[in-house]
C-alpha cells in the first residue's frame, strides 16, 4: 500500500477507507519522502504505528481542507462532518465513518444521556436487532437513510449545536468554579464568628488548643468536602446540592429526608443571619441613642426590612445575586486586610489599657495555654466555634447554576475550606499574640516604680490588671467580643465585614434554599409539594420557593426564639454533611462498576469515620438537639419509605442490595442441603401471572415467606417476535407481581415448543441453592378437544420434571385457570369508559365556551343538543355492552380465580397420603395450615390399608404423623380401594377414552400397524389391558373422593405416576381426569423420593 500522500488515493473511491498516512510532526511539510517511509517499520493494512519522538500518527487531508485541520487543533472542537479524513464526493462518504456499509454508530455522548436532558437531546442508536437483522438481508444502505442515520453523527451534531443555540438564544446564566462556588463558600463559612466570637474562643482554649479546635472543626468539614467532591464527579449534577447528592447515592427515602430538614435548616438560617445583621444595626443605633421603638421591635424592623432587600436581589436573578456576593467578599477582606494591618500599626495608650499591646512574645506564651471559665470546657468551647466552619455546601447548592459542576465543586469547595481555616487560624493567633486575656480599659492602672507585679504579661508591659482576677473587667480576649474593631487600624471596616459576613451568609442561605426545595419536589417524593417545582424565567428560578423562604424567615424573624432553634439547625446542617459522608462511604463500599468518580482523592473509611465524626458533633453541639434531628429525620425516611416514590436512580442502596444478594447466594452454596431446612421451592406455570391468578395464589399460599416461587412464561412462534414481546413485558409483569404483594419471580423463555421451554425453564431457573425443586401445573382441562401435540408436550412436561427429579404438583379447580378472556372484555370496557369520560368533558368544555359568547349561545343550542343525543346514544350502547359481557366473561370464573385470596372458613384438608414420596404430599397441606387464610382448616389423613388391621394402621399413621409434629383432626384408613368400581363410573371412562382408542385387536395385523404409525398416540387395546387394574384404581379412587372428601376445603392426593414409554399420553390425561373430577379444589402431588420431613432433631 502507497503511504505517498497523492490527489489520486483521495479520488479513487476503492481506496482503503482505514489509510493513515504518516507525516512529520511539522504539518507544514505536505509530503513525505520515500526514504522516510522506506525507514519506517512494516506498514499493515488498517493502521501503521511508528515511533513518537520522531513521527506521529496523523489524519490525511485534501489540498484546501489544511485550514479547518488548524482550526481543529486550535479551537479542539469541531464536528466531525467537517473533518473527515476522505471527504469525497460522495454524500454518503462524507457524513459517516466507516462507509455505507454499516448501521453502526461512533461512540457519543449524546446516546448516553437521559431522555429529556437539558444539556443536550438523547439519540438512540440503532437496536442490536437492526444491526443483526436488517443488514444481513438488506447490505446496500440507501442513500436516504444514510442521510436519516448518518452513523449518528450529522443528527447528533445539529441537535446538539440546536440545544447551543438555543440555551445561548434564552441566555441561561451559568457560573464558574470561582464566582459559583469559591466565593459563595467563603462568604458563607466566613460568618459574625470570625469578627466577634474568635477573640473569645482563643482567649478561654488558648493559642495551642484554639489552633485544634479549628483544625478539627475543619477536619469535619474537609472530609465532608472530599466526599462532596467524589460523588460531584461521578456523573452530571444537576440542582439540588446537597439533597442531589444524597437522594441519588443513597435513595429517595434518605435524600428525601434530608432534603427536606436542610431546604428548612437553610430557610431558618436565612432569619438566623439577618437577626445578626439587624442586632448589629441595633448596636450602632443605640450608642447614638436614635432608637426608633426599642431594642427587641427595632431588630424585627430591621430585620423585615433586610429580607425583603434581599429577596428582591435573589428574584431579580442569579446574576445580580452573584454580583452582591462579589461586592460583600470585596468587603470582607478588605475588613480582614484591615486587622491584620492594625495589628503592627504601633498601639497607643487607650488600646494599651484595654489589653492590646502589638505583637508580644510574652503575650503569645501565656496565651497558648487553655483558661476556661464560667463553666466551659474543650468541647463546649468547639460547639460555639463549629457552626463558623459550616457553610461548605453553598456552591453546591446552586449546583444546577453551574457551568461545569463537576469541577467547579471539587475545586471551589477545597480551595474555600483551605482558605476560610488558613484565615480562622491566623486571625485566632495574631488576636492571641497582641491582646491580653484581662483588661481593665483604665489608662491610669500604670504599674509604677516601688510597685508589686503578679508575674503576668501586662505587668512586664507596664499594666497592672490584677484587679480583673476579683471583679469582673470589660476588656481583654475574654471579655471585649470587639477585640477585632479595636486591634483594626480602622474600626468601621470591621462592622462593614460584619455586615458584609451576616448579608452573605443570609443571601446564599436564601438562594440555597429554594433551590433545593425546587430539586426536591421535581422529583416528587411528597406528593402534596409539586405546586413548588415550578420555576420561572431563563434561570428556572423558584419564585414560589423564594416566597416561602421569605415567609418561613419571617416567621423566625417576628416570633421565634432563635437561641433555642439555632442549634437544631445546626444539627440539620450536620446530619446532611453526616449522610454526605455516608453516601460516599456506601457508594464505595458497594463496589458498583458505575461508581467511577474523577475525584481520586477520597477513601471510603475516611468518609465512614467522617460520618460518624459528624454524629458526634452533633451530640457535642446540643444532644437534645441531636435527638430532635434524629427523629424528624427518621419519620420523614419512614414516610417516604411507606410512600414509596416511583423514581429508579440507581442508587448505592440498590448496589448494596445486589451485593448482600450475590454474596448471600454464594454462601448459601457452601451450605449442604438439609432436610430440616427442606421448603418447596416452585416453578409455576402460570404464563403470565395476572391470566392465572388462583395458580399463583394457592402456589403463593406455601411458598410466601417460606420458598422460592417462580411464575413462568413460554413464548413459542417466530424468535424475533417472541423475544421482543418478551422483553416488552417483563418489566410489567414483574411490577403486577409486586403491586399485588406476591413474593414471586417472573421468569420466561422463548423456545420453539412448549416443552422445550419447560425444560430450559426446569434445568437452568434459579442461583445456586435457590434452584426449584417442584414443579407446580394447572389441570389441561381441555385436553380432549386440545391437539394431540399439545397433550403430548403437557405429559412429557411431567416426565421432563421427574425425569430431572423435580416434585410434581398438577392442581385443578372447577371452573379453570384461565381469565385472559375476562381480562380482555375489561380492558375494552375500560377504553370505553375512558372515551365516555373524554365525551364529557368535550361537551363541558363546549358548553363553557357558548356560555362565553352569551346570547349567541342559545341559537347554537341545537348542537349541543345533537352532542348530548349522541352521549346518550354512547352511554347506552356501553350499558348494553356491558349487560351483554356480564354472561360471556362468567361470573363464576372471576369469582373463581380470586378463591384462594380469600380466608378460607372452618373445614377440611383432605389429604390422601397413597403412596410415601418423601413427605412432600403432607408438607405442602401442613405448610397451608400455618397460613393465616387457611388456619381454621383441619388437616384429615386418608391412607390405604388392610380390613383386618385398621386399627393397626391408625396407631403406625399416628405414631408417624407426631414424630413429624404435624397435628391432625382424623385418620382414616381405607381399606377398599382396590375393589372395582361401579358400572357406571366404569362406563363413563370407557366413553371417555372411546375417542383415543386403536382398537387394533379387530383388525388385522397390517391395518392395526398402519394405524399405529399413523396416530401413534392413541391407546392400545394391550397397553388398556396391561394397566386395567391401574384404571380401575383411578376410577374408584374418585367414588372414594366423591364419599368422604366432597365438602373438603381443599383435597391434596397422590399424584398416579405413568411409566414413559408403557402408558400413553392420552391413557394418563384419562386417569388424572377421572381422578380429580367434580370435586372441590385438589392438588396431585407427587415428590421426587428423597426426604423432606424429619423425625430428628
Amino acid at each position: 500500500m502507497s503511504m505517498n500522500n497523492a490527489p489520486n488515493v483521495f479520488l479513487d473511491p476503492n481506496a482503503n477507507r482505514f489509510q493513515v498516512n504518516i507525516i512529520n510532526e511539522d504539518h507544514d511539510n505536505n509530503e513525505t519522502t520515500q526514504e522516510d517511509v522506506g525507514s519506517d517499520p512494516p506498514h499493515y493494512e488498517e493502521t501503521s504505528f511508528t515511533d513518537e519522538t520522531h513521527n506521529r500518527l496523523r489524519i490525511s487531508y485534501r489540498p484546501g481542507k489544511r485550514e479547518l485541520y488548524d482550526n481543529f487543533r486550535q479551537n479542539g472542537e469541531k464536528t466531525e462532518a467537517s473533518l473527515h479524513p476522505y471527504d469525497t464526493h460522495s454524500k454518503m462518504y462524507y457524513l459517516q465513518t466507516f462507509g455505507h456499509n454499516t448501521m453502526d454508530p461512533v461512540p457519543k455522548i449524546d446516546y448516553y444521556r437521559n431522555t429529556g436532558s437539558v444539556s443536550g437531546n438523547k439519540l438512540s442508536r440503532p437496536s442490536l436487532l437492526e444491526i443483526h437483522e436488517q443488514l444481513a438481508k438488506n447490505i446496500a444502505v440507501s442513500t436516504g437513510s444514510v442521510e436519516r442515520v448518518a452513523n449518528g453523527e450529522s443528527t447528533a451534531g445539529d441537535e446538539t449545536a440546536g440545544s447551543k443555540d438555543e440555551e445561548n438564544k434564552t441566555g441561561f446564566v451559568k457560573f464558574g468554579w470561582v464566582k459559583g462556588v469559591l466565593v459563595r463558600c467563603m462568604l458563607n463559612i466566613w460568618g459574625v464568628m470570625l469578627f466577634i466570637r474568635l477573640s473569645w474562643i482563643v482567649g478561654q482554649a488558648g493559642i495551642g488548643l484554639g489552633v485544634i479546635i479549628i483544625l478539627l472543626a475543619t477536619m469535619v468539614t474537609s472530609i465532608t468536602g472530599l466526599s462532596t467532591s467524589a460523588i460531584a464527579t461521578n456523573g452530571f449534577v444537576r440542582g439540588g446540592g446537597a439533597y442531589y447528592l444524597i437522594s441519588r447515592s443513597l435513595g429517595p427515602e434518605f435524600g428525601g429526608s434530608i432534603g427536606l430538614i436542610f431546604a428548612f435548616a437553610n430557610a431558618v438560617a436565612v432569619a438566623m443571619y439577618v437577626v445578626g445583621f439587624a442586632e448589629t444595626v441595633v448596636e450602632l443605633l443605640k450608642e447614638s441613642d436614635t432608637l426608633m421603638v426599642d431594642e427587641s421591635n427595632d431588630i424585627r424592623i430591621i430585620g423585615t426590612i433586610t429580607v425583603v432587600c434581599l429577596l428582591g436581589i435573589s428574584v431579580a436573578g442569579m446574576e445580580w445575586e452573584a454580583k452582591a456576593q462579589v461586592i460583600l467578599l470585596i468587603v470582607l477582606l478588605v475588613a480582614i486586610a484591615n486587622f491584620f494591618i492594625g495589628t503592627v500599626i504601633p498601639t497607643n495608650t487607650e488600646k494599651k489599657a484595654r489589653g492590646f499591646f502589638n505583637y508580644q512574645a510574652s503575650i503569645f506564651a501565656e496565651n497558648f495555654g487553655p483558661d476556661f471559665r464560667s463553666g466551659e470546657g474543650f468541647f463546649s468551647v468547639f460547639a460555639i466555634f463549629f457552626p463558623a466552619a459550616t457553610g461548605i455546601l453553598a456552591g453546591a447548592n446552586i449546583s444546577g447554576d453551574l457551568k461545569d459542576p463537576q469541577s467547579a465543586i471539587p475545586q471551589g469547595t477545597m480551595l474555600a475550606i483551605l482558605i476560610t481555616t488558613i484565615a480562622y487560624i491566623a486571625v485566632a493567633i495574631c488576636a492571641a499574640s497582641c491582646v491580653v486575656r484581662d483588661a481593665t480599659g483604665n489608662v491610669n492602672d500604670t504599674i509604677v516604680p516601688g510597685m508589686s507585679c503578679n508575674g503576668s504579661s501586662a505587668c512586664g508591659l507596664g499594666y497592672d490588671f490584677s484587679r480583673c482576677a476579683s471583679q469582673p473587667c470589660d476588656y481583654g480576649l475574654m471579655n471585649n467580643f470587639q477585640v477585632m474593631s479595636m486591634v483594626s487600624g480602622f474600626g468601621p471596616l470591621i462592622t462593614a465585614g460584619i455586615f458584609s459576613a451576616t448579608l452573605s451568609s443570609a443571601l446564599a442561605s436564601l438562594v440555597s434554599a429554594p433551590k433545593v426545595f425546587q430539586a426536591l419536589c421535581k422529583d416528587n417524593v411528597y406528593k402534596g409539594l409539586e405546586f413548588f417545582a415550578k420555576g420561572y424565567g431563563k434561570n428556572n428560578e423558584p419564585i414560589r420557593g423564594y416566597v416561602l423562604t421569605f415567609v418561613i424567615a419571617m416567621a423566625f424573624i417576628l416570633i421565634a426564639e432563635l437561641n433555642t432553634i439555632a442549634p437544631i439547625i445546626s444539627n440539620f446542617f450536620l446530619a446532611s454533611y453526616a449522610l454526605i459522608n455516608f453516601s460516599c462511604f456506601h457508594a464505595s463500599y458497594a463496589k458498583s462498576p458505575g461508581w467511577r468518580p474523577a475525584f481520586r482523592y477520597y477513601n471510603m473509611w475516611v468518609s465512614l469515620f467522617g460520618a460518624l465524626l459528624c454524629c458526634g458533633v452533633m451530640f457535642v453541639i446540643n444532644w437534645w438537639a441531636a435527638l430532635i434531628t434524629y427523629a424528624i429525620e427518621l419519620f420523614l425516611y419512614i414516610y417516604v419509605t411507606y410512600k414509596k416514590p416511583e423514581v429508579n436512580w440507581g442508587s448505592s442502596t440498590q448496589a448494596l442490595y445486589f451485593v448482600n444478594a450475590l454474596d448471600s447466594a454464594l454462601a448459601l452454596t457452601t451450605v449442604e442441603d438439609h432436610v430440616k431446612n427442606f421448603r418447596p421451592q416452585c416453578l409455576a406455570l402460570t404464563g403470565a401471572p395476572m391470566v392465572r391468578p388462583a395458580l399463583l395464589d394457592i402456589t403463593h399460599a406455601f411458598t410466601k415467606n417460606n420458598g422460592l416461587c417462580i411464575c413462568c412464561e413460554v413464548y413459542t412462534g417466530p424468535r424475533k417476535l417472541c423475544v421482543k414481546e418478551m422483553n416488552s413485558g417483563m418489566e410489567k409483569k414483574q411490577a403486577w407481581l409486586t403491586k399485588n404483594k406476591r413474593k414471586a419471580f417472573y421468569a420466561a423463555v422463548a423456545a420453539d415448543s412448549f416443552r422445550d421451554g419447560v425444560k430450559s425453564l426446569l434445568q437452568a431457573s434459579g442461583l445456586g441453592r435457590m434452584k426449584p425443586n417442584t414443579l407446580v401445573i394447572g389441570f389441561k382441562k381441555d385436553w380432549r378437544s386440545a391437539p394431540a401435540t399439545q397433550v403430548e408436550n403437557y405429559v412429557g412436561i411431567i416426565h421432563d420434571a421427574f425425569d430431572f427429579e423435580l416434585g410434581v404438583i398438577i392442581i385443578r379447580i372447577s371452573q379453570g385457570f384461565d381469565i385472559s378472556q375476562v381480562l380482555q372484555v375489561q380492558e375494552e370496557l375500560e377504553k370505553l369508559e375512558q372515551e365516555r369520560l373524554a365525551l364529557e368533558a368535550t361537551i363541558k368544555e363546549n358548553d363553557f365556551e357558548e356560555g362565553k359568547r352569551g346570547i349567541c349561545g342559545f341559537f347554537k343550542k341545537a348542537s349541543t343538543l345533537n352532542i348530548s343525543k349522541h352521549e346518550t346514544k354512547k352511554e347506552s350502547t356501553i350499558n348494553t355492552m356491558q349487560s351483554m359481557h356480564v354472561g360471556e366473561f362468567n361470573q363464576r370464573l372471576l369469582e373463581a380465580s380470586t378463591q384462594f385470596k380469600k380466608k378460607q372458613g372452618k373445614g377440611t384438608i383432605d389429604i390422601w397420603w397413597l403412596f410415601d414420596d418423601g413427605g412432600l404430599t403432607i408438607l405442602i397441606p401442613y405448610i397451608l395450615t400455618i397460613r393465616k387464610k387457611w388456619k381454621n382448616c383441619k388437616l384429615r389423613i386418608f391412607t390405604g390399608g388392610k380390613v383386618n388391621r385398621i386399627e393397626e394402621e391408625k396407631l403406625v399413621m399416628a405414631s408417624l404423623l407426631s414424630k413429624f409434629r404435624i397435628k391432625f383432626a382424623d385418620i382414616n384408613i381405607i381399606c377398599d380401594i382396590n375393589i372395582k368400581p361401579n358400572k357406571e363410573s366404569w362406563k363413563f371412562f370407557e366413553e371417555m377414552i372411546e375417542p383415543y382408542r386403536l382398537h387394533e385387536s379387530c383388525k388385522d395385523i397390517t391395518t392395526a400397524e398402519k394405524l399405529k404409525r399413523e396416530a401413534p398416540w392413541k391407546i392400545t387395546d394391550a397397553e388398556l389391558e396391561a394397566f386395567k387394574e391401574k384404571s380401575y384404581r383411578q376410577v374408584r379412587l374418585n367414588e372414594l373422593l366423591q364419599e368422604h372428601s366432597r365438602a373438603a376445603n381443599l383435597i391434596v392426593l397422590s399424584l398416579p405416576v405413568a411409566r414413559k414409554g408403557a402408558v400413553s399420553d392420552y391413557l394418563y390425561m384419562a386417569w388424572l381426569e377421572i381422578l380429580s373430577k367434580n370435586l372441590p379444589p385438589i392438588l396431585m402431588v407427587r415428590g421426587n423420593h428423597k426426604n423432606v420431613l424429619t423425625f430428628y432433631s
